[in-house]
């Protein structure tokens, strides 16, 4: 009898003996290749084609949720030099706030590239107290203004936080291996 070598090659890397198979499209795939799912391993070539189908943004999202997290977030960053350190717990919960009233705007349409543009849209919402007090610093530290250096912090922070809190709300997290 012949024996027939039945070892699958990853069709992305010929030299990489594999026994993964795309859940999907069935091609064989390496370690490396493989994208896990909730219904199992897929190719990247599947992966990008079924991420095409959840861009479900429309035009005019991109205008609705960007003006609304530069409103919200400037409405916060106004309200962050009266806190103080209590900025460490509303800065998250601000940002919560923005993600869920842009997401209700949109009607909960997606799009990666929307959630980038809202969370720059958040950033620059909050830069310009950050700018102020950027300036007052500079100005007056010389004077003895040690003060706004504490403002500036509290501020940073906020800048920080309601921004990548208001991305990672949105897109949720990916975490690649």
């Amino acid at each position: 009898m012949t024996e027939v070598d039945s070892t699958l090659y990853c069709y992305r890397h010929p030299d990489k003996a594999t026994a993964l198979r795309c859940s999907r499209c069935e091609k064989p795939i390496c370690a490396r290749c493989a994208r896990p799912t909730p219904t199992g391993y897929r190719c990247p070539e599947c992966v990008r084609n079924q991420q095409k189908v959840f861009d479900t943004s429309q035009w005019y999202d991109y205008l609705l949720a960007s003006i609304t997290a530069v409103i919200l977030s400037f409405i916060g960053s106004r309200i962050v030099p009266r806190l103080g350190f209590f900025t460490l717990f509303i800065a998250p919960i601000a940002g919560v706030i923005i993600a869920e009233v842009v997401r209700a705007i949109i009607k909960r349409r997606r799009s990666k590239r929307l959630f980038q543009l809202t969370a720059i849209a958040t950033a620059i919402g909050s830069l310009p107290y950050l700018i102020i007090y950027v300036m007052q610093a500079i100005l007056f530290l010389s004077e003895g203004g040690v003060w706004l250096l504490a403002s500036l912090l509290w501020h940073g922070f906020y800048t920080f936080t309601v921004t990548t809190t208001v991305y990672y709300r949105l897109a949720g997290i990916n975490i690649r291996t």
